[in-house]
C-alpha cells in the first residue's frame, strides 16, 4: 500500500515519464470545441484514452448526435475497440458521454513494470483519435 504522498510522486513520475518518452503536443483540452476534450486516464486499476462531452447539455447532445453518425468510420478506419457510452459516470458520479478505448491488460500506476505498455498504448491510440477528430471535426462541430 502506499501513502497519499508516494501515490502522488509516483503520478508525477509517470507523466513526466511519458512527456519525455512521447515529446508530442497533444490536442486535449485545446480542441475548439465547447466541453469537447481528449483525456489520457491512468490509475491503480486501468489506463484509456477518451473523448469526453462534459457540462452543457445542447452541447453535449449536439455533438454525441454528430459523434453517433461517424461511427462507423471511427470503428472501421481508426478505433475498431472504441466505446461509445452516452451515459458515463465519473467516479465523483458526475455524469459525462464518453468514447473511449480501455487498455484491455491489468495495469497499474504504481506499479513501474507496467508503465511501458501503458505509454506505448496512449502514444497508439490518442494518435489515432486525434487524426479522426482532424479529418471530422468539421463535421462535428457543423
Amino acid at each position: 500500500m502506499f501513502s497519499k504522498e508516494e501515490s502522488r510522486i509516483l503520478r508525477q513520475e509517470f507523466w513526466t515519464s511519458f512527456g519525455k518518452s512521447f515529446p508530442r503536443k497533444w490536442i486535449l483540452y485545446n480542441t475548439k470545441l465547447k466541453d469537447l476534450s481528449f483525456k489520457f486516464h491512468f490509475d491503480t486499476k486501468k489506463a484509456l484514452v477518451a473523448l469526453d462531452l462534459e457540462d452543457d447539455l445542447e452541447h453535449r447532445i449536439k455533438y454525441w448526435e454528430k459523434l453517433l453518425a461517424l461511427k462507423a468510420i471511427l470503428l472501421d478506419d481508426y478505433l475498431p475497440e472504441a466505446i461509445y457510452d452516452e451515459e458515463y459516470f465519473l467516479d465523483n458520479d458526475k455524469e459525462i458521454s464518453r468514447i473511449y478505448v480501455p487498455l484491455e491488460q491489468k495495469v497499474s500506476i504504481h506499479n513501474k513494470n507496467s508503465w511501458r505498455d501503458v505509454m506505448e498504448f496512449f502514444n497508439e491510440k490518442m494518435i489515432l483519435f486525434e487524426a479522426f477528430f482532424e479529418e471530422y471535426k468539421d463535421v462535428i462541430d457543423s
